[in-house]
């Protein structure tokens, strides 16, 4: 019997220390959000491309300046819904928001995205296009992977997913739009859907 309450109690610490060096109030439906997002985003882009561009990007001029905006929305919207949710959630939990854990995630996430984002503008003032679906994807899911130290552990995995998706669009880079939407989209959904029913769902 002592045995037993010894390895609860070893259980029990091991659980408490987990949840005090990981940030676990990650919505799972903001993911499903962002997933929607990206979807209706690449829904407009496609338009405007086919609208006013007989089906080819001309990234210069207004459309490129449009799809810019585009993407900086489905960004936007996807942060700030984040951040709505996961508030929602920690204080739903009696959790703190803005620790030394979320800081320590925050800033984990934010270096190769940031990195990433800068390269991807210094490529396209470069005029540079044709790798910039892939790179999005892939340090994308570098800060994910980098993240999810800090976060709930499965995050990684979309991590994972990210950089294979982007590595094959890097090899058919004809097909970056799709992938993109597989990546940001698709991908996102299931994310989403999956977190939603594994850890949100029964709390």
């Amino acid at each position: 019997m002592e045995s037993k309450d010894y390895l609860k109690d070893i259980s029990e610490i091991k659980d408490l220390m987990n949840k005090s060096s990981r940030f676990i109030s990650l919505s799972g439906l903001s993911g499903i959000l962002a997933g929607i997002y990206a979807l209706i985003g690449a829904a407009i882009a496609y338009w405007l491309v086919m609208e006013y561009s007989q089906g080819t990007l001309i990234l210069d001029g207004k459309i490129y300046r449009l799809v810019m905006l585009d993407l900086f929305l489905v960004a936007a919207l996807s942060i700030l819904t984040g951040i709505f949710l996961t508030t929602k959630k920690a204080k739903k939990h009696g959790a703190k928001i803005w620790d030394a854990t979320s800081k320590r995630l925050v800033v984990n996430f934010l270096i190769p995205l940031v990195v990433g984002g800068l390269y991807i503008l210094i490529i396209l003032n470069q005029q540079k296009y044709g790798q910039t679906a892939a790179l999005m994807l892939m340090f994308y899911g570098l800060a994910l992977v980098n993240a999810s130290k800090y976060s709930i552990g499965d995050i990684r995995y979309l991590g994972y997913i990210q950089i294979i998706i982007g590595l094959i669009c890097a090899w058919f880079p004809g097909y970056g739009f799709w992938l993109w939407i597989l990546g940001f989209g698709i991908m996102h959904i299931v994310y989403g859907t999956w977190m939603h029913f594994k850890y949100d769902r029964n709390q």
